[in-house]
C-alpha cells in the first residue's frame, strides 16, 4: 500500500440514522451521527446496545442506513456502485465470525481469499502465507482451527480480513473474552496494522481504546457523546473525580458514581465521579483516568435523558 493511498483515505459521515421496528415500537439505533475519520487507528467506544455494531455493519455495507450520507475515499456508500467499490477495499472482522473449524487456518484463509476474488492460485497462496505470518500463525497454519484458543481464532479472523490487503479494516469487539496476554498481543497487532490503513476498533472495553487510539468517539443510545483524543477526554473530566475514605457502613450518596472500592484498615476508600463532592469535606480531588472520563460521559448522558 502506497503513502498516497494511506494519506488520501477519508471517511465522511453526516447525519447517519438507522431506525428499525421492535415489536410495536420504532427504535433509533443511530440518531444523527456525524464523524470524519482519517487513516490510522480510530476507536468507537460505548456500552453494549449503544449502536456500535449497527454503525460498523453499515460501514461494511452489510446494513443500509435509514438516512444520512457516508462517503469512503470519495465513494458514496448509500449507492450500490459505491457499496461495491468500498467492499473491495474493506477488511471486516465481526464480533462473531463463523468459521469452519474442521479446516486448518491456512485452508480457511485460502477459502476466504477465493470468496474475495483472489483467483490467481500462486498469488493467493503467497498472500495467505503473508497474512498468517503477520498475525503470528504461520507455524500453526496447518493445524485445525477447532484446536485453537480464543485469541488464536481472533487472529485467524484478522488474517482473513487482511487477505485482500484492505485500505480500511473494521474490527468489532475483538478482545472480548480474551485473557490479558492475548488482549495485549491483539491490541499490538492492531496498532501495527494501522500504520498503513485506517483501522476502526469498536469496543466497550475502555482500556483497549486507551492503549491503541489517538482519536476516538464515544457512542451511547445512537448519539455521539464525545469526539477527540484520549487526552481531551481526560481534560473534560477534570474536577469531577475524587477519592473518599469512609468508615463503617456509610456509603456516598446516589449523586456520586462509585468507580472503584478499596478496603483499608481505616475504612473503605471510594473512587467517585460526579458534579461535586462538597458535602464530604474529606473528599480529595483525583486525576481522572480514561475509565473515569467514560463514566462521567455516561452519567451526563443519563442525566440529560432524565431531564428530557
Amino acid at each position: 500500500m502506497t503513502e498516497k493511498q494511506k494519506d488520501n483515505l477519508m471517511i465522511q459521515i453526516t447525519g447517519l440514522t438507522k431506525t428499525y421496528s421492535s415489536g410495536n415500537k420504532m427504535v433509533n439505533a443511530l440518531n444523527g451521527v456525524d464523524l470524519h475519520i482519517n487513516s490510522g487507528m480510530f476507536g468507537l467506544l460505548g456500552p453494549n446496545g449503544a449502536g456500535k455494531t449497527t454503525f460498523m455493519r453499515i460501514l461494511a455495507g452489510i446494513v443500509n442506513p435509514s438516512g444520512g450520507s457516508i462517503r469512503v475515499d470519495g465513494h458514496d456508500l448509500t449507492t450500490e456502485a459505491g457499496k461495491h467499490t468500498v467492499k473491495s477495499m474493506l477488511g471486516y472482522l465481526p464480533q462473531e465470525l463463523g468459521m469452519y473449524t474442521e479446516l486448518t487456518a491456512e485452508q480457511f484463509v485460502d477459502y476466504m481469499a477465493i470468496l474475495k476474488g483472489l483467483d490467481d492460485t500462486r498469488k493467493r497462496n503467497k498472500r495467505v502465507t503473508e497474512v498468517l505470518e503477520m498475525v503470528g500463525l504461520r507455524d500453526v497454519a496447518k493445524r485445525k482451527i477447532k484446536g485453537f484458543s480464543g485469541g488464536m481464532k481472533r487472529r485467524v479472523g484478522i488474517a482473513q480480513a487482511l487477505v485482500n490487503d484492505p485500505k480500511m479494516l473494521i474490527v468489532d469487539e475483538p478482545t472480548a473474552g480474551l485473557d490479558p496476554e492475548e488482549r495485549i498481543r491483539f491490541r499490538n497487532l492492531l496498532v501495527n496494522l494501522a500504520a498503513d490503513r485506517v483501522v476502526l476498533l469498536s469496543t466497550h472495553i475502555v482500556e483497549d481504546i486507551g492503549q491503541t487510539c489517538r482519536d476516538l468517539a464515544v457512542l451511547a443510545k445512537g448519539r455521539i457523546l464525545f469526539r477527540g483524543s484520549p487526552a481531551e477526554m481526560l481534560k473534560a473530566t477534570e474536577g469531577h473525580v475524587w477519592t473518599l475514605t469512609m468508615s463503617g457502613l456509610d456509603k456516598p450518596n446516589h449523586d456520586l458514581t462509585v468507580v472503584s472500592m478499596l478496603h483499608l484498615a481505616e475504612g473503605t476508600q471510594y473512587r467517585l465521579v460526579g458534579s461535586d463532592a462538597r458535602e464530604y469535606p474529606n473528599a480529595q480531588p483525583a486525576q481522572p483516568g480514561l475509565e473515569d472520563s467514560y463514566v462521567w460521559l455516561m452519567k451526563q448522558a443519563h442525566q440529560e435523558v432524565e431531564a428530557a
